[in-house]
């Protein structure tokens, strides 16, 4: 590693939670359920392979995205009071969610919720 100041890239540390703030925005951007490489590229193509999976997962945990698989790829779409979703949207990630239930009762339970508040009124 070449640890000459001229030739290092400067790292600047991203402040607490603006690195979740970014992948958020970026997802209600998208045009429907994206994979993480859609988000990484939209976020910062920079990033490390693994930082925006790691970050989805943990957003998953908050019940702020839902995680399902389409085909081969594991997709993602936001989940919140801010989001927006579309009705094909919200039919496909209900869809998604029953399918995921079916195999694994309660799984999709958090993202339903949140699903459910996110779309209520």
């Amino acid at each position: 590693m070449n640890d000459d100041p001229g030739t290092r890239a400067l790292r600047v540390r991203r402040g607490r939670g603006e690195l979740n703030a970014s992948v958020l925005a970026a997802l209600g951007r998208a045009p429907g359920p994206v994979t993480a490489g859609w988000v990484r590229q939209h976020v910062d193509p920079a990033l490390a392979y693994t930082t925006v999976p790691t970050t989805l997962t943990r957003l998953k945990a908050a019940s702020t995205v839902v995680r399902c698989r389409l085909g081969g790829a594991v997709v993602w779409s936001a989940v919140n009071d801010g989001a927006r979703l579309s009705l094909d949207e919200e039919r496909w990630l209900r869809t998604r969610l029953t399918a995921c239930e079916a195999a694994r009762p309660g799984a999709g339970l958090p993202a339903r919720r949140s699903l459910d508040e996110a779309t209520a009124g």
